[in-house]
C-alpha cells in the first residue's frame, strides 16, 4: 500500500480565536463552543465533508529570508534568499537569524552565481538549520524555570507556580497560573520538564477544539492528531488526516495558531502551495497574509514554508 503523502509547514516560513474552558480562565475570554452543524460564511449549511486526492508530489519545504528576491532548490530544500552586488572580489554568503545573504561583485554573472550556490548548497542547508535549532534552543533557555517565573502563553504570559509535594498549596492568585508540583528541591530541568508537560496538554486541547471548528468549514476530516517537537516544522499534514502540530505552538496567539491550524486542514484539500491551496485556505481566513507575517515574526526565530 503506498503511503500516504505528506505536506509540512516550517518554522521558516482564523476564524474566531477560541479558547477551551479547560485552560487558564483568566487568559482570554470564555470559549465558543464548536457548532453542531457546519456552518458557512453566508448560510448555516455546509458542504459534506470530505477529503479530496492529494496530488503524486509536493513542493518541499524550506527557508525564506522575509526579503528574499531569489530561489534555489539545494538537496531537495527550496532556499528563498536576498542576491546583492557589491564591491566584493568574489561570492560571499552570510547566513544569519533571518536567512541566506549571497552578495557577489557586478562582474559576476548569475549564472555564475547559482552554480556556487549549488556548489555550496550542503553547507547553506546545514547553516540554516544550525540557526533555526539554536534560535529555538534560545527561545526555551530564555525561560528561568524557577517560581514565579513568566512562562509565554497564548500571545500572553502565565506565571509558573512550582509547588514541592507535601507542603500545603497556597491559595489561588489573580493571575494565570502554570502550576507545577516536584519533589523537594527538585533542579530547573525538572521543573521545565513538568511544566512542559502542562503546556503540551493545554496545546493538545486547544488545537483539538481549532481542528473541529475549522475542518467543516473547509469540508475536510482529520483522522488523528500529534503533538510535534521538531525544530524546523510548524506542522505536518498526510493525504490520510493525520496532523502533527508543534506543541510550542501554545506559547504563540490563538490568532496564529489558528492560521498553522488551516494551514495544516487546507492541504488536505491541496497537497502543495499552489494557488488553489491559497485560495482555500483563504476561504475561512481572508486575512491569512497577515497572520502568517506574525507567525515569520514570532519570537522562536522561527520561519515558513
Amino acid at each position: 500500500m503506498r503511503a500516504p503523502l505528506q505536506f509540512v509547514l516550517d518554522f521558516f516560513t482564523g476564524g474566531d480565536p477560541v479558547m477551551p474552558a479547560s485552560l487558564v480562565s483568566s487568559a482570554a475570554p470564555a470559549p465558543a463552543q464548536p457548532p453542531s452543524a457546519p456552518p458557512t460564511a453566508d448560510s448555516a449549511e455546509a458542504p459534506p465533508l470530505r477529503v479530496l486526492p492529494a496530488p503524486e508530489t509536493t513542493e518541499p519545504a524550506g527557508f525564506t529570508h522575509p526579503n528574499a528576491n531569489r530561489h534555489a532548490l539545494l538537496h531537495g530544500i527550496t532556499v528563498s534568499y536576498v542576491f546583492e552586488r557589491a564591491r566584493r572580489r568574489s561570492i560571499g554568503f552570510l547566513v544569519g537569524n533571518e536567512g541566506l545573504v549571497v552578495r557577489a561583485p557586478s562582474w559576476v554573472t548569475l549564472r555564475e552565481v547559482d552554480a556556487a550556490v549549488q556548489e555550496k548548497g550542503a553547507w547553506i542547508v546545514a547553516k540554516l538549520q544550525q540557526f533555526k535549532q539554536r534560535q529555538t534552543e534560545q527561545f526555551q533557555q530564555a525561560i528561568e524555570w524557577t517560581h514565579g517565573a513568566q512562562v509565554p502563553f497564548l500571545g500572553g504570559t502565565v506565571q509558573l507556580c512550582v509547588l514541592e509535594r507535601g507542603t500545603p498549596q497556597a491559595a489561588a492568585a489573580d493571575v494565570p497560573r502554570l502550576p507545577v508540583s516536584v519533589p523537594p528541591g527538585a533542579s530547573a530541568t525538572q521543573v521545565r520538564e513538568v511544566a512542559e508537560a502542562w503546556l503540551k496538554k493545554q496545546a493538545r486541547t486547544l488545537f483539538e477544539q481549532r481542528l473541529q471548528h475549522f475542518a467543516p468549514l473547509l469540508g475536510v476530516r482529520w483522522s488523528k492528531l500529534s503533538l510535534s517537537s521538531a525544530n524546523t516544522r510548524w506542522g505536518s499534514a498526510r493525504s490520510d488526516g493525520h496532523i502533527r502540530l508543534n506543541w510550542r505552538l501554545i506559547h504563540l496567539p490563538v490568532s496564529q495558531i489558528d492560521y498553522v491550524v488551516v494551514h495544516e486542514l487546507a492541504h488536505l484539500r491541496e497537497m502543495n502551495h499552489s494557488p488553489r491551496f491559497w485560495e482555500t485556505v483563504g476561504e475561512v481566513m481572508p486575512d491569512y497574509a497577515q497572520r502568517r507575517k506574525a507567525l515569520k515574526q514570532a519570537p522562536m526565530g522561527l520561519a515558513q514554508d
